[in-house]
């Protein structure tokens, strides 16, 4: 298959298009570099050892992701572009509702218009909003507390009414977890631009004293330790995840959600000492007032994705701590 990857030089879609390439798949990469690195290319292409297209592109631009369909025969989207930080969309809402919704509804049009029909979008947890009960599940109640979430809400009901409005049309919506680790050659990772919104590449930095202190954001919570608990996952189990929701869509029509999980909750405190130990490092830290939008608890039941995809995670939180750690040392190289 021949898979367009929007925002594919970011951190998941970096490594889903390495799981891609080892598959045999031909993959088209898209991406205005906001938030990822134009290197990353030629690390995907180092690894993988083959080539791709790229097109610099900002998908919330409608005549440019058109002509990019134009050009590009296409048999799938996997849909990552999108601006993805819980406390920067509290801070600008507008932004965010713009650019995550025009930048799907820009996909669908030239999706319906060129004839593709297979689309896995890279939803999140956050659409459980404020959980009444863990682990969650694909079928319980969506609600969000902050806009990022909101958009990922409101995508996966524009993608379910299209699903229902064409029914030769296959949508699979991935919540995905928390990810964090880096592919184990070193060469790709999470390396967002300016001060790290995600708590793993802020421990790296931390670590190698970039960054003076950890700020964890709360320790009020009602939680074993008092700090946010969530489910982690190795990205490169997340990517391949994506490789079976490809699969799956290429032989069942209408709209499926599958969350992406390990099924464990591991606090703040939990991921700090456990990189402590895995890399004999320190970190140092300081408890500061909660962030908005945040919650206490969450972590996932991937029993389904099991079932369905037949996808498991694999990688413990050891690997996730030794890869991030061997990452953080390789990205200036």
């Amino acid at each position: 298959m021949k898979i367009l990857l929007t925002g594919g030089a970011g951190y998941i879609g970096s490594h889903t298009a390495v799981e891609l390439l080892a598959a045999g798949h031909d993959i088209v990469i898209g991406d205005n570099f906001s938030n990822s690195k134009k290197d990353v290319i030629d690390r995907i292409k180092q690894i993988a050892k083959r080539d791709f297209k790229l097109y610099e592109i900002d998908f919330a631009d409608a005549k440019a992701t058109d002509e990019l369909f134009a050009k590009e025969d296409l048999d799938a989207v996997i849909h990552f572009a999108g601006y993805k930080a819980v406390g920067e969309s509290c801070k600008m809402p507008i932004e965010y509702y713009r650019n995550n919704i025009d930048s799907t509804l820009n996909v669908l049009s030239s999706m319906r218009k060129y004839g593709v029909k297979n689309i896995v979008f890279s939803s999140s947890a956050t659409v459980y909003g404020v959980p009444k009960q863990v682990p969650l599940k694909e079928d319980m109640p969506t609600s969000c507390t902050n806009p990022y979430g909101w958009t990922k809400y409101m995508n996966e009901q524009i993608l379910r009414d299209t699903a229902t409005a064409e029914p030769d049309f296959s949508v699979v919506l991935l919540r995905y977890f928390n990810p964090i680790g880096a592919h184990e050659s070193g060469l790709i990772g999470e390396n967002p631009n300016g001060v790290p919104n995600n708590l793993m590449p802020y421990i790296a930095k931390v670590a190698t004293g970039e960054l003076p202190k950890l700020n964890i954001f709360g320790n009020d919570y009602a939680t074993k330790d008092g700090t946010g608990v969530r489910d982690y996952i190795h990205v490169v189990d997340l990517a391949k995840g994506h490789l079976k929701a490809i699969e799956y869509s290429c032989k069942n029509k209408g709209a499926e959600v599958f969350n992406l999980g390990t099924g464990v909750g591991y606090s703040v405190l939990d991921i700090v000492h456990a990189f402590e130990e895995a890399n004999n490092v320190k970190v140092p830290y300081a408890i500061v007032d909660r962030r908005p939008g945040d919650v206490a608890e969450c972590y996932s039941d991937a029993s389904k994705a099991h079932k369905i995809l037949g996808w498991t995670a694999e990688k413990n939180m050891v690997q996730m701590c030794r890869d991030s750690w061997n990452w953080q040392q390789n990205i200036k190289l």
